[in-house]
């Protein structure tokens, strides 16, 4: 038997609905537009706190006999430094202790390094410091002015040295109590020193001319006066220059197995004794 197709109807509610739909269909397969985009905000700057460059910190006892130590070192190997020295024109504030051991041992004073002694009675004690002459010393070869010599640059009229104690130190302190022995030793010499230099046409305010940095420490009242359990301190303050060749420090040696002696330029400013506390008990300035 053939077989009998099938009919469809639809009614007209449905068709209806058909064409309802129609637009909506046709809506949802359509693309959706693109967002605007947004316009990009504006970047700001950064803002970043600057400093204004100042000049470097003034060097400490330690970075001085650094900077001494690697000029013993080139001396040693007959080199220089093939660029600028970078002490020079630096500012400097060493605290040297002093008098660690107790009084002097000698009358004699040693020139260029401060010491104390008691006063009569030990109702005072008496801090005195006599800078060295170094004028005619090799370490000035060259870099002093004749007398009937046109002055050139960085050639000085005097030169006062002071000797920067135990340069194996860093600290500004004393060495520890418990080194000291009953053997008797002689001290180790000096190898590292500051040379204040004048000019002849420069200001002689601050030149000693021989004449020693004196302070008497008295008692107050009835309470007797005790040796210093630290010794004191030495400030030192300045500014380092150059010799003739442009350098800051100059060093000298005899012998290969001797450790060299080096000392640095400088322009002294202020010298001042104080004691463990850092308080001043007396200064002289020259600005």
């Amino acid at each position: 038997m053939p077989r009998q197709g099938r009919s469809f109807r639809f009614s007209i509610p449905s068709v209806l609905g058909l064409a309802l739909m129609a637009p909506l269909l046709a809506q949802c397969d359509r693309d959706e537009p693109a967002p605007t985009p947004k316009a990009p905000e504006a970047i700001r700057p950064v803002e970043i706190e600057t400093q204004p460059l100042g000049p470097p910190p003034a060097l400490t006892r330690a970075e001085l006999i650094n900077g001494l130590a690697q000029a013993a070192s080139l001396y040693a190997r007959e080199q220089t430094l093939e660029v600028s020295d970078p002490l020079v024109g630096r500012t400097f504030s060493l605290r040297l202790p002093f008098g660690c051991t107790g009084p002097a041992a000698t009358e004699q004073p040693a020139e260029g390094i401060a010491d104390w002694r008691w006063g009569p009675d030990q109702a005072t004690i008496r801090l005195r410091l006599t800078p060295s002459d170094w004028i005619a010393t090799p370490l000035m070869q060259g870099a002093v002015v004749a007398e009937d010599a046109e002055p050139q640059p960085n050639q000085w009229e005097a030169v006062e040295g002071f000797w920067v104690a135990r340069p194996w130190i860093a600290t500004e302190t004393c060495p520890a109590a418990s080194l000291s022995s009953s053997i008797s030793a002689p001290p180790s010499p000096q190898t590292v020193g500051i040379a204040a230099v004048f000019p002849r046409d420069g200001s002689r305010l601050g030149r000693r001319n021989g004449r020693a940095y004196e302070f008497t420490v008295r008692q107050h009242g009835d309470t007797p006066l005790a040796a210093p359990s630290a010794g004191y301190r030495l400030r030192l303050e300045g500014r380092i220059v150059a010799f003739p060749d442009g350098r800051a420090s100059r060093c000298v040696s005899y012998s290969p197995d001797q450790r060299p002696t080096c000392v640095a330029a400088v322009q002294m400013d202020r010298v001042a004794f104080e004691d463990t506390t850092g308080t001043v008990l007396s200064e002289w300035r020259t600005n």
